[in-house]
């Protein structure tokens, strides 16, 4: 809206005082809209691009999100694929040690039992001559009743 100084400043006189000569009086706001709407139009335009750039932006973080949350998936679920198998790994060391250790405690086993066979073999027929004198010595002896 055009100010009363800009309205009054129309009727100024525009020559020397003196013989009176025609004009037309200035139209500053035509003059400063004819002046700036070459850089207005392009300011418009600029804002224009500048919300077409924030618009593919957005659409492009938004694909990035999802590709993202796809990629995360996917490994989330290879690594589930792969428990069993990880579990199977990290437990082997455990389960080899495991078996060794039943190994060694099998083979002390073994030895001890060749070794109770051993002394049984030799002690054999000394234990059994002890038995059959006793049974021979109680079938020599009468019987006493009770």
């Amino acid at each position: 809206m055009a100010r009363l100084r800009d309205f009054l400043a129309r009727f100024r006189p525009l020559g020397a005082p003196g013989a009176a000569a025609t004009g037309v009086p200035a139209d500053r706001a035509a003059e400063l809209e004819a002046e700036l709407a070459p850089s207005l139009a392009q300011l418009t335009q600029a804002q224009e691009e500048a919300a077409a750039v924030r618009t593919a932006a957005a659409d492009e973080a938004e694909r990035i999100r999802r590709d993202a949350a796809r990629h995360a998936a996917r490994i989330v679920d290879e690594a589930r694929a792969r428990t069993a198998q990880v579990r199977a790994e990290s437990a082997a060391p455990a389960r080899r040690a495991a078996e060794a250790q039943a190994a060694e405690l099998i083979a002390a086993a073994d030895r001890a039992a060749s070794q109770v066979r051993r002394r049984a073999r030799e002690r054999m027929p000394e234990l059994a001559d002890r038995v059959a004198e006793l049974a021979l010595a109680d079938a020599r002896e009468p019987r006493r009743s009770r």
